[in-house]
Parts: structure tokens; C-alpha cells; sequence
């Protein structure tokens, strides 16, 4: 746990943390937003990424009050050296957007992939959602690759 930059803390998130990261979620990744990730985002995720690798999941505060949240993973592959990293979700409060929060949580998950043995660390978004591509190619990401979603609304049989 440290204090970064004056009043953002960012910590390990614990499970009392799980209810408000949820719901940041919910307020930022919106069907008018981003739709693709509004599909995936539900309690599971956050219940899920907590259970089975809480020490990849981090918090912002600021006075006290959730700024923000980052969530991802590790991947390992069979007959591979390569231990690979995954941001899976990263989101700030919209009132704390644009302060450097999302930056204090991205440096943070990547020295602890970094401590991990991570040696290549994959994010992924929306390929519409040009405020994050803005923001992960300034962390250095490239080589963006479209990843075509697609739905299909199945009726109800009666």
C-alpha cells in the first residue's frame, strides 16, 4: 500500500471493495459508451478476478472515496517461457478522469506483472474507444490488431 501524487492512494482492493467496483463499472462501461464491454462487464467478472487472483487487483482512493480500479490476470502457456500479463478492466470515476488516477493504477499493475515475471503485457478494448487506445499507446502498447465482435439475437422459442 503507498500513497502516490499528495490525496490518490492506491491499494490492493479487498472484498468490502468488490460492491463499489461493481458499480464504478457499471457507470463507466455503459451500452452507449462502449457496448461490447457493457456486454461482458457483471458481478462475475469482479467476484471471479477477486477469487482467483485478488493480488492483481487494485484500487484508487481519493480521500477516501473510490477513484478508479484496475483488474487483470496472468497467463501461462503450456511449452512457452513467456508468462504473459493481461489488463483485463481499468476504469476512473468520471469526475476524476483526466488527473492521472488512471496512470497511477496502470504504473502500479505493471510493476507488480513486472515482480511477477511478466514479459509481455496484453490489453484489449473496443477498437472504437479512442480515449483508451489514446491512452494505452502513451503507455507504450502497440501494434493494435481489430478483433471483430459480433451478435446474434436469438428468439425465444415458445
Amino acid at each position: 500500500m503507498s500513497e502516490i501524487s499528495g490525496n490518490v492512494l492506491i491499494r490492493a482492493a479487498g472484498i468490502d471493495d468488490l460492491a463499489a467496483i461493481f458499480h464504478l463499472g457499471e457507470k463507466v462501461f455503459t451500452s452507449q459508451e462502449v457496448s461490447n464491454l457493457y456486454r461482458t462487464w457483471d458481478e462475475y467478472e469482479v467476484v471471479g478476478l477477486f477469487n482467483s487472483e485478488p493480488e492483481y487487483m487494485l484500487v484508487a482512493e481519493i480521500d477516501g472515496r473510490m477513484a478508479g480500479f484496475a483488474m487483470g490476470t496472468t497467463i501461462n502457456k503450456a511449452r512457452s517461457a513467456w508468462s504473459y500479463g493481461h489488463l483485463v478492466w481499468l476504469a476512473v470515476e468520471p469526475e476524476f478522469s483526466r488527473q492521472g488516477v488512471g496512470d497511477l493504477l496502470f504504473e502500479e499493475f505493471r510493476e507488480i506483472m513486472q515482480r511477477q515475471g511478466v514479459r509481455l503485457l496484453m490489453v484489449d478494448t473496443q477498437a472504437d474507444n479512442t480515449p483508451a487506445i489514446e491512452f494505452f499507446q502513451k503507455k507504450g502498447f502497440e501494434n493494435p490488431t481489430d478483433h471483430l465482435y459480433m451478435t446474434l439475437y436469438l428468439q425465444k422459442e415458445d
